[in-house]
């Protein structure tokens, strides 16, 4: 995914290349959202609203941070929400309820974090409408909270976030595989409010077409994984030479906000979603991780291998937006 991230970012040979492939993925996901939009597929509504928060790029945008925040901030507010997620990288079949013993092998690395962060429950299931039902069946939720689905239009939503990454934005501008794009640009004027992740010296686009807030995620507090309750602020950290690995969609956004901090490191990158396993880092090692690769290494760790969270910060004018909206 990151040599892929790096080819989307500019329109080069391998681009043109594959340009007849990306004009065949535009007609057929056009012909998807008209069938939808014309009648011929029905979306299906599961009796509480549906909050989508969604990309329309491949990779990493920040989705999943975002989806942490925004379930604790309703349980702030008085809702009982639930989460469904595809369970992208699990082996599960069906619809399954994470539970937090559950293996990131089964459910997929997102959705055991997300149960992780916020206690809330959650179903994963490539038919979003199924988890839905499984999550209204079990659990008195009155809303729910919908994972990467700006696709799935199946689910009836009611309201849709789309996330982009301010430092990569839109990458190229073409659809997939030619460039990073699920959807055209054009999808953006028609979700109800666009969230722009600002990490390190990024900075929000101003070309979007659609109004657009901003949310900074900077670095947060530190915790072994072999004793997660002990959190430490980076700066009370020990004066390794730090290893940081990452297996996710974005790697630089980790990095970025490491050099923030003012920690020394040397970088290791691994695939979105990588499945960790002993032999991939050294035990006796000093290592800094995001807490998405921390739940797949939680069971073989060494004892100076750090998880580093994540604060979510989205600006005040969207949390006024978001109360206002889901009251109607």
């Amino acid at each position: 995914m990151f040599s892929l991230q790096h080819v989307w970012a500019r329109t080069g040979v391998l681009a043109v290349l594959l340009s007849p492939l990306a004009l065949l993925f535009t007609v057929v996901s056009g012909l998807r959202r008209l069938a939808y939009r014309r009648g011929w597929l029905k979306a299906i509504s599961v009796g509480v609203p549906v909050i989508i928060v969604g990309n329309i790029t491949a990779g990493g945008s920040g989705k999943t941070p975002l989806v942490i925040w925004l379930v604790n901030w309703l349980r702030s507010q008085g809702y009982r929400p639930g989460v469904v997620s595809r369970g992208y990288g699990g082996s599960a079949r069906g619809c399954v309820e994470v539970r937090p013993d559950s293996l990131a092998a089964e459910v997929g690395d997102e959705p055991l974090l997300i149960r992780a962060k916020t206690s809330a429950p959650v179903v994963v299931g490539r038919d979003r409408v199924a988890a839905a039902r499984m999550l209204i069946a079990h659990h008195q939720v009155d809303l729910i909270v919908a994972d990467d689905g700006l696709q799935h239009y199946r689910l009836h939503r009611d309201i849709e976030l789309a996330v982009v990454d301010a430092a990569t934005g839109l990458g190229n501008g073409w659809p997939l595989p030619a460039g990073p794009l699920r959807e055209p640009k054009a999808r953006l004027r028609s979700v109800d409010a666009v969230i722009q992740v600002v990490r390190g010296a990024a900075q929000p686009a101003d070309t979007l077409p659609a109004p657009a807030w901003r949310a900074d995620y900077t670095a947060g507090k530190a915790y072994r994984l072999c004793a997660p309750q002990a959190q430490m602020a980076l700066r009370d950290l020990p004066r390794h030479d730090w290893l940081a690995i990452t297996g996710i969609g974005h790697p630089q956004g980790f990095f970025d906000m490491l050099e923030a901090r003012g920690l020394r490191f040397s970088p290791r990158i691994f695939a979105d979603h990588h499945a960790f396993k002993e032999a991939d880092l050294p035990v006796g090692s000093a290592v800094l991780m995001t807490e998405k690769d921390a739940v797949k290494c939680r069971g073989f760790a060494g004892p100076d291998w750090w998880a580093v969270e994540l604060d979510v910060s989205p600006e005040s004018g969207f949390i006024d937006w978001l109360g206002a909206r889901i009251k109607q």
